[in-house]
């Protein structure tokens, strides 16, 4: 933590663990045993403290606000690292076409994603185009698809990008996610009735800023008391 700035998630842990302890993977549920490792001390010792889903900090840190909706840019990288961890939390493989970009708390988006590249799921022509979507959930079991995908609309110009990279894993059982300021909600329905969408219209879901940074929160939350109880 202190290496990368006061916080850190749980795949930056595990990444440098590896570097001090090289065989630690070899046991058996190791990743559940750091975790253990972690609420201990936070319940025992509050050397630590849990910021995010995923994300732990020194009990000293000051963490992050969140982003201005005014800053589009920030925004749409905190929005995106939101659905990462609310994948990684239902047990999903994550994936991001940003791994670049800041989430929060010197935290990237390729610190946040389990997986750095899709696997070949299909015709590279379709892959090519899925891996341009902003967060892709896959299933862990069996073969590796997309169970779920969002595309994050800061502005209402990338809409028809995000409903057509949507649209190639049509022919997948796969749910698409467009998270967007409300303001953009009636725009968004109004292309879906065009002919080019309208057929694969109930496949796709809408999702406010507010209401998925509520998702997020309640989610925290309930980690936090299930930890308090359980842990």
């Amino acid at each position: 933590m202190q290496d990368n700035g006061g916080a850190a998630s749980l795949r930056i842990l595990y990444d440098n663990l590896k570097r001090y302890y090289p065989d630690i993977d070899k046991a058996r549920d190791w990743e559940a045993g750091v975790r253990g490792v972690l609420y201990r001390a936070m319940r025992e010792t509050q050397l630590f403290k849990k910021i995010g889903i995923s994300i732990y900090a020194l009990s000293d840190y000051n963490e992050d606000s969140q982003p201005k909706r005014t800053d589009k840019v920030r925004m749409h990288s905190y929005i995106e690292g939101i659905c990462l961890e609310l994948g990684n939390l239902n047990n999903y493989l994550t994936y991001t076409a940003d791994p670049s970009a800041t989430y929060r708390d010197n935290i990237r988006l390729s610190d946040i994603a389990t997986v750095d590249s899709l696997p070949p799921f299909s015709y590279p022509e379709i892959i090519d185009e899925a891996k341009r979507i902003d967060v892709v959930w896959l299933n862990r079991r069996g073969l590796q698809f997309p169970t779920s995908v969002f595309e994050v609309v800061d502005s209402i110009g990338t809409l028809n990008g995000a409903l057509n990279r949507s649209l190639q894993l049509k022919q997948f059982s796969t749910k698409f996610y467009i998270v967007a300021p409300e303001k953009h909600h009636t725009k968004y329905e109004h292309q879906l009735e065009l002919e080019v969408y309208s057929a694969q219209k109930n496949r796709f879901r809408f999702i406010n800023y507010e209401q998925i940074v509520e998702i997020y929160n309640v989610s925290q939350r309930k980690m936090q008391l299930d930890a308090s109880i359980f842990g």
